[in-house]
């Protein structure tokens, strides 16, 4: 049994580069996991490619502008200064979309992820709302989930940025998010490394337990407002980029040369937080690299090669000088000493569902999805 469990921990898919540092990774009879398996399959239902592609994206896109008429606007748009989000807002001038875009600033964008908001709100002259979040509640969240020693630190900005943009959308009258999220470079992600962002009783809870000062005004969305959003208010989410031939490089070269737009370097880097937390907290607390999450959806898109994959993640994420950099950054901006800090790196790891979860609630939603999607492909659910 040790032999076989040892070989188990080895052992990487033949077809991708996933591994057993997915706890729930399984291999069949030619080495091939379940990961890149269940790509195809959600490829197969939810992306469209070729004409038909164009097809059905022409007729969103005429659906959202008829929705819109006697509005001011026809969508919204939550932009990072990310490649993904910054492409559908150079898809959405080209579409003659009136769109407002939304950036939630929770303090870490890099000096290039201000450029590029900067650079696509300049040149696609749509209009602009900056949702600036507290400082010190956000400071006080995140020292929390140190503190409660989960994996998805990330929860705090992903669920921040869902609320306020669906609640901008619905003050405004606007049904169609525009979303930057795809199949393509996105496609794989376990489970077990990622908490689901809308669950607020987790977050609460959380922070119940570590926080120390009152979110006064930082934006939640609970499981009501969250139905409430879709089944009355009629918001649905939109991703245009499963319905064209999505490539990333191809798409940094367009941004580059229509907007002036920079590259940030890995997935998610626009954060420095998250640059920080992906190529340092995850991979030696967690032992969680998600490169290879990241490297395995480019390998079934045929965006890179296996080979290419497994020669990038034999580099460190992080130069050494960059990693000094960012880490002493982190820490002066968190007003965590670097014994503080290790302290909460040594503390033993506890699962989100150890604390208050609506987890099975939201786990029924995406079931449900699954459904709603087969039915009405052009629309999804947010979750």
């Amino acid at each position: 049994m040790e032999n076989n469990d040892k070989k188990r921990d080895y052992q990487i898919c033949k077809r991708c580069v996933m591994d057993a540092t997915d706890p729930d990774i399984v291999f069949d009879e030619n080495g091939i996991c379940n990961n890149c398996k269940d790509y195809f399959e959600k490829e197969k239902k939810i992306v469209f490619k070729g004409e038909e592609g164009k097809r059905e994206i022409e007729e969103i896109v005429d659906k959202i502008k008829k929705d819109g008429k006697n509005k001011k606007y026809d969508c919204i748009l939550g932009l990072s200064g990310g490649a993904d989000s910054s492409y559908v807002a150079y898809l959405a001038k080209k579409w003659d979309l009136r769109v407002l875009l939304v950036h939630v600033d929770n303090s870490w964008n890099s000096e290039i992820s201000e450029k590029n908001v900067h650079y696509i709100v300049e040149r696609t002259g749509f209009d602009y709302c900056k949702y600036q979040l507290d400082w010190e509640e956000f400071r006080d969240l995140q020292i929390a989930y140190l503190k409660a020693s989960v994996m998805d630190i990330e929860v705090i900005t992903d669920h921040a940025i869902k609320a306020a943009i669906y609640d901008i959308a619905s003050k405004n009258g606007i049904k169609y998010i525009l979303s930057g999220s795809n199949i393509a470079t996105e496609g794989i992600m376990p489970k077990s490394w990622v908490h689901t962002k809308e669950d607020l009783r987790n977050l609460e809870a959380i922070h119940k337990r570590y926080g120390e000062i009152k979110l006064k005004t930082y934006p939640k969305m609970g499981l009501s407002k969250f139905v409430s959003y879709i089944l009355l208010k009629g918001i649905q989410n939109v991703a245009p980029l499963d319905y064209i031939e999505y490539n990333r490089k191809e798409a940094k070269r367009t941004l580059q040369s229509e907007f002036g737009w920079e590259d940030y370097g890995g997935k998610h880097s626009e954060s420095i937080f998250t640059r920080f937390y992906q190529g340092y907290i995850l991979p030696r607390k967690f032992n969680i690299d998600k490169r290879k999450a990241h490297f395995s959806t480019l390998i079934c898109s045929g965006q890179t090669t296996r080979e290419e994959a497994l020669k990038e993640l034999g580099k460190p994420f992080y130069k050494k000088n960059e990693l000094e950099r960012d880490k002493k950054y982190v820490l002066e901006k968190l007003n965590l000493s670097e014994k503080d800090f290790e302290e909460f790196m040594k503390l033993p790891i506890r699962r989100h569902e150890e604390y208050g979860t609506n987890e099975r609630i939201y786990s029924l939603l995406r079931r449900l999805k699954v459904l709603y999607t087969a039915l009405f492909p052009r629309a999804s659910l947010p979750l």
